[in-house]
């Protein structure tokens, strides 16, 4: 059962219009190459909390800020960041350090991110004193699965930029999303130490985008789901109920080449362990950004033209 589903699923994916189609409410830049530079503030931090008791112990990255690059044509996105520490708030970070790596792909009204974060450096937080460990590390690969109904609602328009809403719309979004993290997180306070964790979550989302005076756009939405965890802990596996909360709110002006704007998007990921622990998963991103379209070559037209006849991509 479960192979039919994937195949099912990678069909209806690949079945979808291959021709990306302008209406009143949105414009696509099909012969266009997309170009963007950002200043971005991310960071993945997690929180261990005692049920019980009530105390709590934050585990921080060191890096605050690092400059972002992104480049998108037709059905394809990527993003590269890294911290340097040339930035005045990454300067007192020693060692620390932050990578990520993000791509977005679109089969028609499917939407597809895959995610990959690596960080270095942390600072352990609990409510008597806050320590440096340089040596802690985390990696997280994941990503999420989702399906735009209203084919008028552009989601590229609010953070991609490949796409121009030219009219309010709202579209039902709903997603599963899907993590795994290796970590180590040598806590001298508490005993626990966790090693690696797989969430996977579904459910609903909504989100909306307000236009004002054809050129300027807000943005607000968010997504809700409930799923499971499975970590290891000292070496004992547990599998525990999950819930998740997504918010994203957009800002910003667009034409037919120059764009910017300012990005807010808040993921969290909560779930119990069987030692009455709370384990907060949250990965937060702030990103202000500038961009312009270029023409893209004719040799990248024809490819794309081609592999959108042949697999039925947008």
């Amino acid at each position: 059962m479960g192979v039919r589903f994937i195949l099912f699923w990678s069909m209806l994916c690949f079945m979808q219009v291959s021709i990306a189609q302008n209406s009143h409410y949105k414009e696509a830049f099909p012969d266009k190459v997309t170009v963007r530079l950002s200043l971005q503030t991310t960071s993945n931090n997690f929180t261990l909390r005692d049920k019980i008791t009530r105390a709590k112990t934050e585990f921080i990255p060191n890096d605050k800020s690092y400059l972002g690059l992104s480049v998108l044509f037709r059905f394809l996105e990527v993003d590269f960041g890294y911290a340097p520490n040339f930035l005045s708030e990454n300067k007192d970070n020693g060692d620390s350090k932050l990578i990520t790596f993000n791509i977005r792909t679109f089969f028609g009204q499917y939407m597809q991110t895959l995610d990959i974060y690596k960080q270095k450096g942390f600072f352990v937080r609990t409510a008597d004193l806050t320590l440096p460990i340089d040596d802690l590390k985390t990696f997280k690969i994941g990503g999420t699965s989702s399906y735009i109904f209203n084919p008028d609602f552009s989601f590229r328009a609010i953070g991609f930029q490949n796409e121009w809403q030219k009219q309010s719309v709202g579209s039902f979004i709903p997603s599963i999303s899907y993590y795994y993290t290796k970590f180590k997180l040598e806590d001298p306070i508490i005993d626990n130490q966790l090693e690696k964790s797989l969430k996977v979550a579904i459910g609903p989302g909504y989100y909306y985008n307000w236009i004002f005076d054809e050129n300027y756009l807000v943005s607000a939405g968010a997504t809700g789901g409930l799923g499971f965890n499975y970590s290891s802990t000292d070496g004992d596996t547990s599998f525990n109920g999950l819930a998740q909360l997504i918010f994203r709110m957009t800002g910003g002006y667009n034409s037919e080449n120059f764009f910017s704007g300012v990005n807010i998007n808040t993921q969290l990921l909560s779930h119990t362990s069987d030692e009455n622990f709370i384990l907060d998963d949250s990965i937060s991103f702030l990103e202000f950004y500038v961009g312009y379209r270029f023409d893209a070559p004719k040799k990248w037209i024809q490819k794309a033209d081609e592999i959108s006849r042949k697999f039925g991509l947008e």
